[in-house]
């Protein structure tokens, strides 16, 4: 019976991407990005442990209804065809039931800090929930993810200064063209099985101009940042920082010019230090 309950919790694990942190960073970074300037500092203890704490809930709520809507899907895809649910090894029923579970978790440690905030959290919910079924249908769900993994961006002024202002929509736009830009460097790992399958992504959509297509949602990306920056009269530090942000995208290009696919996926991990690199221009600048 515990060998049984290790081999189930391990499968939970494997489904919810726990092995997998990855996913958890990209989401991370822009949550705190909000939180730090909504705060011009560090956050209240307890606001901070309820957006960590939300984006590990969430992220991995939103990797099971992935696996749930994709399971038909993934079979046929070579680096997702062992996945848990995907290979059989747990039910439908335990992968909807988990995502239930988490979520629910998440808005109970969400009710302390008001209505306005819960009140953001139902979108914010349905946009996870829901961008595993664009796939089927809008050509470039990358855009749909962008807004989903962006949203802690408002909710974090919210909670922090009980409205959104300007610049916080900018920022969330700005995230969007990076997630835009990361995740179809993800997507062009996958494109010749996605073909074959025909789901839709911003790979298949910008067919040979997918390097092209990056790149300008990078430039964006950091444009974006810096009209920020210059209208909230940003320090040089934080400046020093966005220089590395511009960087670590030269570098993305190297790697993702040729389109191959161990490069392709490198370039997408890699984004955790272009997220990091703009956190720490931001926490030294509100230091």
């Amino acid at each position: 019976m515990v060998a049984l309950t290790q081999t189930r919790l391990r499968e939970y694990w494997l489904l919810l991407r726990l092995d997998k942190p990855i996913g958890i960073l990209l989401l991370m970074w822009p949550t705190l990005w909000g939180l730090w300037m909504a705060a011009e500092g560090p956050p209240t203890g307890y606001v901070l442990f309820v957006f960590v704490a939300g984006v590990v809930l969430m992220r991995s709520a939103g990797c099971a209804i992935n696996d749930y809507a994709d399971q038909d899907f993934d079979r046929h895809v070579e680096r997702t065809q062992h996945r848990p649910l995907t290979a059989g090894r747990i039910t439908s029923r335990e992968a909807v039931g988990l995502a239930v579970v988490l979520s629910l978790v998440a808005l109970l440690i969400t009710l302390p800090l008001g209505w306005a905030t819960i009140a953001m959290s139902v979108p914010a919910a349905f946009l996870a929930g829901s961008y595993p079924f664009t796939k089927r249908f809008f050509p470039m769900p990358q855009a749909y993810l962008g807004l989903a993994f962006g949203f802690g961006i408002p909710m974090a002024f919210v909670a922090i200064q009980g409205e959104v202002p300007a610049q916080a929509w900018w920022v969330l736009l700005a995230n969007l063209f990076w997630t835009i830009a990361y995740d179809t460097e993800y997507a062009m790992v996958d494109k010749p099985d996605d073909l074959k399958i025909g789901i839709k992504t911003s790979a298949i959509t910008l067919g040979r101009f997918d390097v092209l297509g990056v790149m300008a949602c990078y430039g964006l990306f950091l444009a974006l940042w810096a009209m920020v920056g210059f209208s909230l009269g940003f320090k040089p530090v934080f400046w020093l920082f966005w220089c590395v942000a511009l960087a670590l995208v030269g570098y993305h290009y190297t790697l993702i010019r040729n389109r191959e696919r161990a490069l392709c996926f490198k370039a997408f991990l890699h984004n955790n230090w272009v997220g990091a690199a703009l956190f720490t221009g931001l926490f030294l600048n509100y230091c």
